[in-house]
């Protein structure tokens, strides 16, 4: 069963043209053709759906359903035709003289040829079939030639619809409401697509925390009702209202919700309306003005000398540069910041827009471009906010940009443990009881003003993604000024999914926002309070703090920060990546210092054409980023079904699921892999689970291949068939899709895991049973952080240290000693405590085993000396480890 309706929608019309077309050739029996065969079961289908789709419609299905009862198998193969190319992206023009195409035939597929960009607008109201031809006429009458984009209309009649139509239809850009539309489907859907409108309505009901204004027409409610779930599940739609009477009171009532009322003759207005906005979203002003640039005749006359391609073009040598790149990526190279191109560091034209465009597209406040990777954005983020001594409260399975930010910025990083996944020699993410633990010791130490931030990674490297809302709001229920650095640079692709977006940092942000300002909230805050703490006002036991949910004061301050590599997950050239910011505080707390740590870390000569990858992926995102990001989500989908129902990939690898990569008391919805059961059970998982799994990355568990990850990637998958992948661990590989990665790419990959399977089988069999397998050994266990030596460690009881000050003991010239790795060990056994002069960073995993004044313990010994690892970057083959001197 497809996880979308896309999908289905997609293999269903595939289908009928593959059915059709053997009933046309005379290659079937017609007695197939029964009420219960495939053909008929797919027609059902397609009625329905279609009613979610413009350009056929239901009316076309059935059209196609009667043809085949009459038995005009040819008419009917060309109509399938006609869906099925579009749906491939193909177009074929119509044609006047095939007399099978009626004036109704013609409106519903209409724009087929036309080149032009085409997006869809969802109309909600309760109609007959006369006035929705009407109003599809109407648009026709008033698309013109010189337009840049067309559209066409999807029309429904209830709220139920509506909802269906923009889980199901990702080309729906806007939607116009018009109050006369009812409230439950009539429709024959889906169990699924029942119980994803039953959640996503409650859903929108339980956040919707802004009162209505106040106006005598009963309507307003339902109107305010359908604009509330419609925003909450793809708040990037644009929301109209079209009404008759009383308007100048509804345009008051819902000026918040709606971004224009519109009586129902407008249609001229509501047209030119609908072109002028998605103008908006295709703007990309730096893209386009490095465009204009490159087709000026300029004189060139700075520092640049590949500018305009001058070194480049006339050379006799390097002619082959131009020839490999293009003349475009040398004319549009240049060092002015004049002409349209802005700058980086002071933006206030091109680069300043595409940044606020960037912003609206994230859900953030502000947005910010950056041009040397999510590393720099991390550093940035981290000198912007915390000082030298103030505690950052950070994942040390995290990236190693943290661990090295905290360094120069002589803060103090209190390890958070995140849970690990020793069958597979990778970590998991750090369950909320640990953090809500570290800062109840902190205040009971007195110290928890000392703590300014805390640092996650959302998702992991391995997908496990946070319920950041829910993080927030119980960190600021103990703290209610700290500050959130959400590490998201390989979940970028996550804001354009009505399912994915809940748990991104921007979303989870305005969430939070929203319900401080409630009522509700507020008396439940001052409940929960009346037993968090004594009557005397000390606080209760740490257990009763840990056992609830805690909710935070109303007064808190909302204040998020998330890096991101859009390069990673979205499409930007290498080393592009934002920082998005949602901070209540940002003029009086951050503004000035965030813009002095960014001229800090930002280059005075940044990369264009990485600037207008970023602009110009934005675009992309806002226009299709649904579809593109269901799809991605398909095809993994897809890639684990195929793993596991073939015999033998079955039998030779192991698609991990949340039961195998979350504990299960981190997980309430409990299925293995919720998008494989259908929109609902990923929707449940998402909006309950503590932690969940990206379903776009399948790990596969590959012991019994008898080869470790390394191997298994190097030598089997890129040497010998070109398949790349990131990452392994000694016993996993992680498979990524992406929004360019293709239904062909992954039949190709699962074409490669059975000659793969059928190889190791074949040499497995031919094995000594005697002998021991590669991986039959288990690795030692993943280790947690030791503890920083004396004279690093702030006290003896909180886990914080000077990192700082052990790094650059570590650059002094005698302070430092080399030790081999026996020679290390016997240090540890005979009780001595050696300290890390650096950092250890083996890749994979990835993450510093060992910090700059780090005790080094046997735990950390063993597990290195296990690793099968290529790099492991601070350690010296020939010269051992880095060890501070007694």
């Amino acid at each position: 069963m497809p996880s979308s309706t896309w999908r289905l929608r997609s293999d269903a019309w595939e289908y009928l043209r593959f059915g059709v077309k053997r009933l046309a050739l005379g290659n079937d029996d017609t007695d197939t053709l029964t009420p219960d065969s495939e053909i008929y079961r797919s027609l059902r289908s397609l009625e329905t759906i279609e009613m979610y789709w413009a350009g056929f419609g239901q009316r076309y299905v059935t059209g196609i359903t009667d043809l085949l009862e009459t038995g005009d198998y040819v008419t009917a193969l060309d109509r399938i035709g006609r869906v099925v190319n579009r749906l491939r992206g193909d177009t074929v023009p119509e044609d006047p003289r095939e007399e099978f195409i009626d004036e109704l035939d013609r409106l519903e597929t209409s724009g087929d040829g036309d080149p032009r960009p085409r997006f869809e607008v969802l109309v909600v109201d309760e109609t007959t079939a006369a006035d929705r031809d009407t109003m599809r006429a109407e648009a026709l009458r008033l698309r013109n030639p010189a337009d840049d984009f067309i559209y066409e209309y999807v029309i429904v009649p209830s709220a139920d619809d509506a909802v269906a139509a923009i889980l199901t239809n990702p080309n729906i850009l806007a939607c116009v409401v018009r109050p006369g539309f009812s409230d439950r489907t009539r429709q024959s859907l889906s169990k699924d697509l029942k119980e994803a409108i039953g959640l996503a309505r409650t859903d929108s009901e339980n956040t919707n925390t802004i009162a209505p204004a106040r106006s005598s027409l009963a309507s307003v409610q339902r109107v305010l009702g359908i604009a509330d779930t419609l925003a909450a599940i793809r708040p990037e739609l644009d929301l109209y209202l079209m009404a008759g009477a009383h308007i100048e009171e509804l345009a008051g009532a819902l000026t918040r919700r709606f971004r224009r009322v519109f009586r129902r003759e407008d249609q001229l207005e509501l047209h030119l309306t609908l072109l002028r906005r998605v103008s908006h979203l295709y703007d990309t002003p730096f893209f386009s003005a490095i465009q204009d640039h490159a087709r000026r005749p300029v004189g060139v006359f700075h520092a640049l000398p590949v500018a305009r391609g001058g070194s480049v073009v006339s050379s006799k040598w390097i002619k082959d540069l131009e020839t490999f790149y293009g003349l475009n990526l040398l004319l549009a190279e240049t060092s002015a910041t004049s002409g349209g191109l802005d700058s980086l560091l002071a933006p206030v034209g091109t680069i300043k827009k595409a940044q606020d465009l960037a912003a609206r597209a994230y859900g953030a406040k502000h947005t910010f471009f950056v041009t040397n990777g999510t590393s720099t954005a991390n550093k940035i983020v981290h000198q912007a906010l915390v000082a030298p001594n103030d505690v950052v409260m950070v994942d040390r399975n995290c990236h190693k940009s943290h661990h090295h930010a905290v360094m120069l910025t002589g803060a103090r990083p209190a390890y958070l443990e995140a849970y690990p996944l020793n069958d597979f020699a990778f970590y998991g993410a750090v369950p909320i009881n640990r953090i809500k633990q570290m800062l109840l010791d902190y205040r009971a130490a007195g110290r928890l003003d000392e703590v300014r931030m805390i640092t996650l990674t959302n998702c992991t490297f391995d997908g496990i993604v946070y319920d950041p809302e829910r993080v927030m709001a119980e960190c600021l229920a103990i703290k209610p000024d700290l500050v959130f650095l959400w590490d998201e640079a390989w979940f970028a692709f996550a804001a354009f999914h009505p399912v994915t977006r809940r748990r991104t940092a921007m979303s989870a942000a305005k969430r939070l926002e929203d319900r401080l300002k409630s009522s509700t909230h507020a008396a439940a805050y001052r409940e929960q309070q009346s037993r968090l703490f004594k009557t005397d006002g000390d606080p209760a036991p740490d257990s009763a703090w840990l056992s609830e949910r805690l909710i935070p004061s109303p007064d808190a301050h909302i204040r998020v920060y998330a890096t991101q590599s859009t390069h990673k997950t979205l499409t930007a050239l290498r080393q592009g990546s934002m920082i998005h910011v949602y901070d209540q505080d940002w003029v009086r707390e951050a503004e000035e210092s965030f813009h002095e740590a960014y001229m800090t870390h930002t280059s005075t000569s940044p990369n264009y054409q990485i600037l207008s990858s970023l602009d110009i992926g934005r675009r992309q995102v806002e226009l299709e980023g649904f579809e593109l990001v269901q799809r991605q989500l398909d095809l993994a989908t897809s890639l684990a079904q195929a793993i596991a129902r073939h015999p033998l990939l079955r039998r030779t690898f192991r698609v991990l699921t949340a039961h195998d990569l979350i504990p299960a008391e981190h997980r309430e919805v409990g299925r293995p892999m919720p998008l494989r059961d259908g929109l609902t059970s990923m929707w449940q998982a998402w909006a309950n689970d503590e932690f969940v799994v990206d379903p776009s990355r399948i790990t596969i568990e590959i012991s019994r291949t008898g080869v470790d990850g390394d191997t298994f990637k190097h030598e089997h998958l890129m040497d010998r068939y070109g398949i790349q992948v990131n990452k392994t661990s000694r016993n996993t590989v992680l498979f990524m899709t992406n929004i360019g990665t293709s239904r062909s790419a992954v039949a190709y990959l699962i074409e490669v895991l059975v000659k793969l399977a059928d190889r190791f089988e074949e040499e497995q069999a031919q094995r000594d049973p005697e002998l021991p397998g590669d991986l039959s050994v288990p690795s030692p266990p993943l280790p947690d952080f030791s503890a920083f030596a004396p004279g690093y460690a702030t006290d003896a009881v909180l886990p914080d240290g000077d990192l700082r000050a052990a790094f650059f003991n570590g650059q002094r010239r005698g302070t430092v000693e080399h030790v081999s790795p026996e020679a290390l060990r016997e240090r540890v056994r005979t009780g001595e405590k050696p300290v890390s002069a650096g950092f250890v960073t083996p890749y994979p995993p990835g993450f510093p085993v060992l910090v700059p004044g780090q005790v080094i313990t046997s735990e950390v010994l063993d597990f290195l000396a296990a690793l099968d690892t290529r790099e492991i970057h601070g350690f010296d083959a020939r010269r051992g480890y880095r060890v501070l001197r007694g």
